[in-house]
């Protein structure tokens, strides 16, 4: 939590708490916030901009601005679920690999390495059309396939700390696996965790964004923000800047995720921990 309270405090964390905080207000109170039914026809069809529909409006007549807003939950809660899915599924064996013993070791490394052969659109429609074509079922297999991310960053880290010697210590004290692994190793591996789950719910609004423009996991008309760009490629000639405003909305949120996870790593590596000396230096004053 240090970790991430230091890069929240330097200019690009700032920036993307800023901007995130925005889109998790548009995602619990979107819904309510816009100005017309989403789903509502009208005879105002293709219009620009303007006072009375900021984003223009759609070839059925239906608020840009109000399905963008209405469509932020599903675009940006599935994302969520897809990484909680790939935290579980992944960090859990990870860890424990290093501690487990070989044929532990070996079969979690073997069920990731199959996994990490599959492709993420053709899985996650295979799992659409065997499980029906709903949002929940879309994200199982996202985030089946994200957890050999999870598992191979979480390995690599509790490796690096397998063999410390507080650790070696803690065991000659005849502390049990797990206690080790909770107090010892956990800790030691939360920031690069966190970086790579702010790294992969970027990663995951991608793909969302990617299902929904195909129709899977929500069919139309529910709005979503790449469901919403699908259906403004049709009348580009009409509207050409139509797939510019969910656009916008795609871009910043991965934007502001990726500057949040490279604010946590810089002040919580090497660069974090110069930072940091040389603040508490500058404190010191002279006697």
């Amino acid at each position: 939590m240090r970790t991430i309270t230091d890069a929240l405090r330097t200019r690009p964390g700032k920036v993307a708490a800023a901007v995130l905080a925005v889109v998790l207000v548009l995602a619990v109170t979107g819904p309510f916030l816009a100005p017309y039914d989403a789903l509502r026809n009208s005879a105002d069809i293709l219009r620009p901009p303007g006072a009375a529909h900021w984003f223009g409006t759609d070839y059925l007549g239906r608020d840009v601005l109000s399905r963008v807003l209405a469509g932020a939950p599903a675009s940006v809660f599935t994302a969520f679920e897809a990484v909680a899915i790939g935290l579980v599924i992944g960090v859990v064996p990870g860890i424990t690999s290093v501690y487990l013993g070989r044929a532990y070791e070996w079969i979690t490394l073997r069920i990731m390495d199959g996994l990490i052969a599959l492709p993420f659109l053709i899985f996650a429609i295979a799992i659409a059309a065997l499980l029906g074509n709903a949002v929940h079922q879309a994200m199982v297999a996202v985030g089946i396939l994200l957890a050999p991310s999870f598992y191979r960053i979480t390995r690599a880290a509790a490796l690096s700390h397998a063999g410390a010697q507080y650790v070696t210590a803690a065991q000659l004290f005849g502390a049990s696996t797990w206690r080790v692994l909770r107090t010892h190793v956990w800790s030691k591996i939360v920031p690069t965790l966190v970086v790579t789950t702010a790294n992969a719910t970027a990663g995951a609004l991608l793909i969302v964004s990617s299902l929904t423009f195909l129709g899977i996991g929500v069919a139309p008309p529910e709005p979503t923000w790449g469901g919403i760009v699908a259906s403004d490629l049709g009348y580009l000639a009409q509207r050409p800047y139509g797939p510019v405003f969910p656009s916008l909305f795609i871009m910043a949120t991965v934007g502001a995720l990726n500057l949040l996870a490279d604010a946590i790593r810089d002040t919580s590596g090497d660069r974090g921990r110069a930072t940091t000396l040389m603040r508490g230096a500058r404190r010191v004053r002279p006697t």
